[in-house]
């Protein structure tokens, strides 16, 4: 079988987390890299750990004609600039087979739907990576259910959680560049990993129909202003003026087409977790049975006392999101695998090769958008908001919130 090249348009955290998952992906390799910050510790990186020898590369053009896929890894503001730039390769000759989209697809529903409409006027296959509904953790529980969904109906509730201390660049801090707070960035995954779970076995990803959503977003650290004062040293943004929601909670209401039953997905995401690190968690109840999963919990921890810990190194290579390098530390040895990063870039590159879309296209991108816009806007509306209502429909396709547009102080501090 021959190899896929890939090239990732982006060298920060992301595209360090999809190198380390391509050590356990076949038929590609990493062939170029957008030169940026970061570029050519990504490249040495790939070198050494035999991922392949990319080439730095100062065009988007160039890259198209030397690739066969694309990854769009870089920072949310910057992705229907980018895409512009690769239908206009491809109208001039490139021969790519497809392009992947790091979530969120787009800051707002115009932008997912630029997008979609990039890709479709060229032809390009497309990948949606939303690494959570790749996870073997999730999807080995709801196998191992099958014949409980089966006999006792299918799950009815599903929760999830990510949660951990704040996020490692200054653009993610600020609404205007990153499109919201927290629920923009992590709420996305939360979301589409309950309508997954809830999803009746061998249905589409997006079989389910949504007809609610409540949320409320919230301001509850990182507004104090000892903690404004440390995220303005640190990072350049003030929360005093232009603030983002550090924590969000919502329900949304999804109805099953063929039977008319109606299933719940609560979510709740924060840059608040204290605690050891990243945290996922998701849960699933259906009648007489239940699935939970919780990444912190590890066959492996590790003991570093106050004197050992003068010599530690990053914390993070223990877990995603570390806040300590010293005390009981849990310790996942595989976090790309168990996260679903190597899942997600496999059937990428596989579906590439059969010519067609990956599990998840920039269709489904484009709708998980529309859902966290929804919570948005029922978090500004304060109340919970109907998704069957034509005119609410109409309202949130040119929708932008308030929080996203700068104006958080009206709703966080209010």
């Amino acid at each position: 079988m021959k190899t896929m090249k890939l090239g990732f348009i982006g060298s920060g955290f992301i595209a360090n987390f999809l190198a380390s998952a391509m050590k356990q992906v076949r038929h590609c390799e990493l062939a170029a890299i957008y030169d940026r910050g970061g570029a050519k510790e990504l490249a040495s990186y790939a070198k050494e750990n035999k991922l392949g020898v990319p080439k730095l590369y100062r065009s988007v053009s160039d890259m198209c004609n030397e690739c066969d896929v694309l990854a769009i890894l870089t920072p949310n503001f910057t992705r229907i600039d980018i895409m512009e730039q690769i239908s206009k390769a491809v109208k001039e000759g490139a021969s790519l087979k497809g392009v992947i989209c790091e979530k969120p697809l787009g800051r707002t529903i115009a932008e997912s739907k630029k997008m979609v409409d990039l890709a479709h006027d060229v032809n390009l296959r497309t990948s949606y990576f939303e690494n959570q509904l790749h996870m073997n953790v999730v999807n080995n529980a709801l196998q191992q259910l099958l014949p409980q969904r089966k006999a006792m109906g299918n799950i009815t509730l599903a929760r999830s959680t990510e949660e951990h201390a704040g996020p490692h660049s200054s653009w993610f801090w600020d609404p205007t560049q990153q499109g919201g707070g927290v629920l923009s960035d992590m709420g996305c995954h939360s979301i589409a990993i309950c309508r997954h779970i809830l999803t009746p076995p061998g249905k589409s990803p997006t079989f389910l129909e949504p007809v609610a959503m409540q949320c409320e977003t919230a301001l509850l650290k990182w507004g104090q202003p000892k903690y404004r004062e440390m995220l303005n040293k640190k990072y350049g943004v003030d929360y005093s003026l232009t603030p983002a929601e550090d924590f969000s909670t919502g329900v949304v209401t999804f109805r099953n087409p063929e039977t008319g039953q109606l299933v719940k997905g609560q979510f709740t995401d924060s840059w608040m977790y204290d605690k050891q690190g990243l945290r996922l968690s998701m849960d699933g109840l259906g009648p007489g049975y239940a699935m939970e999963v919780n990444t912190l919990i590890s066959p492996l921890e590790i003991f570093i006392g106050d004197e050992a810990a003068e010599g530690a190194a990053d914390a993070e290579t223990a877990l995603e999101k570390s806040t300590a390098s010293r005390g009981l530390l849990a310790v996942q040895p595989n976090e790309a695998h168990l996260y679903g990063y190597v899942n997600e870039t496999q059937d990428a590159i596989d579906c590439f090769f059969e010519g067609k879309d990956a599990f998840l296209d920039w269709e489904y991108g484009l709708e998980t958008t529309r859902l966290v816009q929804a919570a948005y806007m029922a978090a500004e509306c304060q109340k919970t908001i109907d998704l069957t209502d034509e005119t609410i429909k109409k309202d949130l396709e040119n929708y932008s919130s308030l929080i996203s547009q700068g104006r958080g102080a009206e709703v966080l501090y209010s």
